[in-house]
């Protein structure tokens, strides 16, 4: 059971006392930290870190994914072996009228309910309902460094919940508001409000047809600016940018070699390609290599015809296990094996590298190497959709292949101005140096609170500069609390992989 944690830059309670911001000067002086920090992580270590090839000077940051105690993980499978016994238990009980509750009650009606009654909604309805009131809790403000939770009791064991009418001010480290952008105050806030004024609130068309406004233009100029790429296109959900996208590059007789702890978005997306599709071990370069060696010299399976395309999927941070993609020697791999890598920045654009430009800065490996260049909007910028950045030849045809652009109603123009001030703040033309610390802030705020968990002896998973902290629970009843309405409540986005 696997806890997601975001290290947002304005995570730290802002009542406290204030560590000075880091300058631009002082992300290479944080290499030196890591050997300050290191010493208090005894769980799992990575070992000695290899040099970087592409940046000889630097170091490698540590990726660790140590084993829980042998005791854990023995009461672990026992805990969930008793709430499965009770689960049927429960069920038998139901099926003979004793237990009387609304899933007994779906169980005398012909409803679509009937469909769904294999072990994942057994699992939902004997063992995740019990800690039902982590998920989905409604919140009442802006997804800040606090937030307003919505106060809900349950009068039936979390079957269903009855809004109290009230609110809990709760320190938030759930938010993918990496960089604090998704705030009402501010520059952005401004620039949106404005935007809402000028266009409305919403395109009502989609890009093909009267969805594509001058700001979209403007916000696609600028992304492919960023990213260091040729050009862009922008879509309105991320999800879709994936799953719409990844099935117009690839078809019939192409290959996709995909890292197995991909985003759902991504393994849609190839599936609904209708290309082959093999998955290598997550962060592997062993397993990837085998299996581009095998894709080159055997060809297509009967006709043993060489692949149309073959296409490397990764993401650039996993948002499940804060881990990063070995990069270099992936794009070493594609050009030995003359394959095209697309990489998925949702989780890393805007917040690794010095100037927030991704793990190809990350890494030091040149944009013009990666092929295709996928991101979101919703994490560093505060908003919402994606992005496809490539060379224009590739560009101008997903205008015009892809369904995301053809049948799905384009970003609006109040959200593609969020997108655009905030990235003008984060790539300093703005004229101030917001950006560069508001991204230093993140990369101190994810060590620290890394380094503080695993001195508090959590299991803390993936790499010492990632945004994302994922922590091992053992035992759902550790995930369950009552918030004390009396002090502030610390409120995570909880999910379970």
């Amino acid at each position: 059971m696997r806890i997601i944690i975001s290290a947002c830059s304005v995570v730290r309670d802002p009542r406290a006392t204030p560590k000075p911001l880091l300058q631009q000067s002082s992300w290479s002086s944080l290499w030196h930290l890591e050997a300050e920090t290191s010493e208090a992580m005894s769980n799992g270590s990575a070992g000695s870190r290899p040099p970087d090839m592409t940046n000889p000077g630097r170091p490698r940051a540590q990726e660790s994914f140590p084993e829980p105690p042998l005791m854990k993980a023995v009461f672990t499978h026992l805990s969930y072996g008793i709430l499965i016994l009770l689960g049927h238990v429960c069920d038998f009980l139901r099926k003979l009228g004793m237990k009387r509750d609304p899933y007994t009650e779906a169980l005398k009606n012909e409803d679509l309910f009937k469909m769904n009654l294999d072990f994942e909604m057994f699992f939902t309805r004997n063992i995740y309902r019990r800690i039902r009131d982590c998920w989905n809790r409604p919140i009442a403000s802006a997804p800040g460094a606090y937030t307003d939770l919505v106060d809900r009791v349950s009068d039936d064991c979390n079957w269903t919940f009855r809004y109290t009418g009230t609110k809990t001010n709760c320190l938030n480290l759930g938010s993918y508001n990496y960089l604090g952008f998704a705030e009402n105050t501010g520059p952005c806030a401004d620039a949106a409000y404005q935007s809402t004024l000028d266009y409305g609130a919403g395109t009502c068309s989609p890009a093909r047809e009267l969805g594509t406004l001058d700001v979209h233009k403007k916000l696609e100029a600028l992304v492919a600016r960023f990213v260091g790429k040729p050009a862009a296109l922008v879509f309105g959900m991320g999800f879709a940018t994936n799953s719409m996208n990844i099935p117009a590059l690839m078809g019939k007789g192409c290959l996709i070699v995909s890292n197995e702890l991909n985003h759902a978005s991504i393994v849609t997306g190839a599936k609904l390609s209708g290309a082959t599709v093999k998955v290598f071990k997550h962060n592997s370069v062993k397993s990837l290599e085998a299996i581009l060696r095998r894709a080159v010299t055997d060809g297509q399976p009967r006709t043993h015809r060489p692949w149309r395309k073959i296409l490397i999927l990764v993401e650039g941070v996993y948002s499940m296990e804060g881990s990063l993609a070995p990069l270099p020697e992936i794009v070493q791999l594609k050009k030995k094996y003359k394959a095209y890598v697309y990489l998925d920045e949702a989780h890393s654009i805007g917040a690794m590298g010095p100037t927030g430009r991704g793990v190809c800065e990350y890494w030091g490996v040149d944009p013009a190497d990666i092929d295709i260049m996928m991101g979101t909007f919703t994490k560093s910028f505060g908003a919402a959709g994606g992005y496809i950045a490539a060379n224009q030849d590739v560009i101008n045809y997903l205008r015009g292949a892809s369904h995301s652009t053809t049948y799905a109603t384009s970003v609006p123009a109040p959200v593609a101005q969020q997108i655009i001030t905030s990235m003008t703040i984060i790539m300093g033309d703005d004229g101030t140096k917001e950006g560069e610390q508001r991204i230093a802030q993140l990369l101190e705020n994810s060590r620290y609170f890394r380094k503080r968990l695993k001195e508090m002896n959590f299991i803390v998973y993936g790499n010492e500069d990632s945004p994302v902290v994922p922590i091992l629970l053992y035992g759902p009843g550790k995930l369950w609390c009552v918030p004390n309405h009396d002090t502030n409540c610390s409120f995570a986005s909880v999910r379970i992989a």
